[in-house]
């Protein structure tokens, strides 16, 4: 979300061209109307449980009571069960069990006590026989019990007196129903997360830094409560199950495209585009304001990880010499990781197609960044492709627009490891064409042959998500990440391993390959059910043709029996 004259924009200078043209780029990208997103609501009555040890826990209860209803899980194994300074307020109520887990959100917060065998452990609130849970958590433990690099909203756990008494003075105006945006959507019809039971991508588990997503299955599941939009998981997954709707692909691509086309028109040149989010990075971008050069055009999105490959590659198909992306003290170090390595894939693309890989940069806004943008870029024609809100083919066009107007283009190009783009290769001396990958792809990048005993692959579809891996009995598959530049031979289906079919002994019917009941008769010889040649020859036979031998064996088996 652009703001255009904010306290950033007032700060940034407008004395050339460039500086006229941006602030007219700025003011027209944020009139651009995005979709509204669904809401998640918490409420919150004011009950909050304090955990730690005695004398702390119970002075902030102390400090809290007037404004909220107190509760004190004690930590102190030598005072849980008792205050001997008689200066607290004996109408706090006072846990002595030993607290074991803290689970929840605002609202629903839930604490789990020790209790004794066989149940080992039980909710706070239904041993006090309240109904719901606590609203809100302060924990005064070291460490806390959450360890989460993000923790829920109403979780407080201060790590020094300071932070302490700043959220002392916070927790009385917690009272009340509170909103945030509802940041993601999920697609689980393409998600590669798993299939059949067999592991796939983990990669928006890997990267929440709120611990607000789980497998559940073959699908994952994510908690709106708990998910504070930091946005990786969007930038990680591979297909565009997991999206970022904070604002959508489509709108967000449609703010650039606007953003850098009204630069142009002001005959602003050599447009860089600084992404930054709307906290802690617009706070330090005021403070850097001054310093910017004036082609520097800064764009505010919520969360500086809800960007990632294709918004940074469709920014410079659309025209952008250059992207920086402005990382302040509080982006998490797992969303940090998760931009650290979608750079060093996208650098890689950029690289193999004669562009520098420093297009894109990482600015680290916790010391004084050198803003430093590099003149004389390869210039080409800015891409027109409309905003859409497809992952993968926001991907295609903009590096397909790259490509076209590449300065030195490779015919392939090599990635590294976890791009979620490549080829599989197949071991055609183990593979049986079995099939169970083609069962289990979620992108449609391997099919059979139909009528034919073929294996295909469509380089285009293929994520590297590694199930056709974990399905492979023979594991005859291995993946290898690379980018396949030229479009008709990335999109067309090329066969990874065919063999002539095997015809049924009886009616003549395809049904199988010679190789799969070569293997399968010589597994099968010598065990007790296929120990009679008329046994084993129905390996050899198709499905009906199977039955109706069976049937035709016992009714002569009946008749002789009888003497007819």
């Amino acid at each position: 979300m652009t703001t255009p004259m904010n306290e950033i924009g007032t700060a940034l200078l407008t004395a050339t061209p460039n500086g006229r043209a941006r602030a007219t780029a700025l003011a027209a990208a944020a009139g651009v109307e995005t979709q509204p997103t669904s809401i998640v609501s918490y409420l919150s009555k004011g009950s909050v449980v304090i955990v730690g040890p005695a004398a702390r826990a119970l002075a902030a209860a102390e400090r809290l009571q007037a404004h909220m209803a107190c509760t004190v899980v004690v930590t102190d194994e030598n005072t849980a069960s008792q205050r001997t300074d008689g200066r607290h307020s004996t109408t706090i109520p006072v846990v002595r069990e030993k607290p074991l887990q803290v689970i929840g959100h605002m609202g629903q917060f839930s604490v789990i006590v020790a209790a004794p065998p066989p149940l080992g452990g039980v909710n706070l609130v239904q041993k006090l026989g309240r109904s719901g849970g606590f609203d809100l958590v302060l924990d005064l433990t070291t460490p806390s019990f959450l360890q989460q690099e993000l923790h829920p909203f109403g979780y407080y756990a201060p790590g020094d007196a300071a932070a302490l008494e700043q959220t002392l003075a916070e927790l009385p105006d917690m009272v009340g129903e509170f909103e945030k945006p509802k940041f993601f959507h999920y697609d689980p019809a393409i998600c590669a997360h798993s299939r059949n039971g067999l592991p796939g991508c983990t990669r928006c588990l890997d990267v929440c830094p709120a611990n607000a997503i789980i497998s559940m299955g073959d699908e994952i599941a994510v908690d709106p409560y708990l998910c504070q939009g930091a946005g990786a998981c969007a930038s990680a997954c591979p297909t565009g199950a997991m999206t970022y709707v904070y604002p959508r692909l489509s709108d967000h691509l449609t703010r650039i495209s606007t953003l850098l086309k009204t630069y142009r028109s002001g005959d602003g040149a050599q447009p860089v585009v600084l992404f930054h989010d709307a906290e802690a990075g617009r706070a330090r971008l005021a403070t850097l304001a001054p310093r910017l050069a004036e082609n520097v055009l800064p764009v505010e999105i919520a969360e500086i990880g809800a960007v990632g490959m294709d918004v940074w590659l469709a920014t410079l198909a659309y025209g952008a010499a250059e992207v920086w992306l402005l990382a302040t003290t509080i982006t998490p170090n797992s969303v940090r990781a998760e931009i650290e390595a979608q750079l060093s894939y996208t650098r890689a693309i950029l690289a193999g197609m004669g562009y520098r890989g420093e297009r894109l940069r990482l600015i680290d806004g916790r010391v004084d960044p050198a803003f430093d943008a590099h003149d004389g870029e390869h210039s080409m024609p800015p891409a027109t492709f409309a905003g859409l809100d497809e992952k993968r083919t926001v991907l295609r066009l903009a590096i397909e627009h790259l490509y076209d107007h590449a300065p030195a283009p490779q015919a392939q190009i090599a990635l590294p490891a976890g791009a979620p783009f490549g080829e599989t290769h197949v071991d055609r001396a183990a593979c049986t064409l079995c099939m169970g990958c083609v069962a289990v792809c979620p992108a449609g990048a391997l099919a059979d042959g139909g009528d034919l005993p073929q294996l295909n692959f469509i380089e285009a579809n293929c994520v590297q998500c590694g199930l056709c891996q974990s399905a492979c009995p023979e594991d005859a598959i291995t993946l290898s990440a690379r980018y396949l530049c030229d479009p008709a031979k990335r999109r067309s289906q090329r066969v990874l391993n065919e063999d002539a079919p095997f015809c049924c002994s009886r009616c003549g019917k395809p049904f199988a390959t010679r190789k799969m009941m070569d293997t399968m008769t010589a597994k099968l010889k010598g065990h007790w059910m296929f120990e009679t040649p008329e046994a084993l020859q129905r390996v050899h036979m198709c499905g009906d043709c199977r039955v109706r031998d069976v049937f035709q064996a016992k009714a002569k088996s009946s008749a002789g029996n009888l003497g007819v």
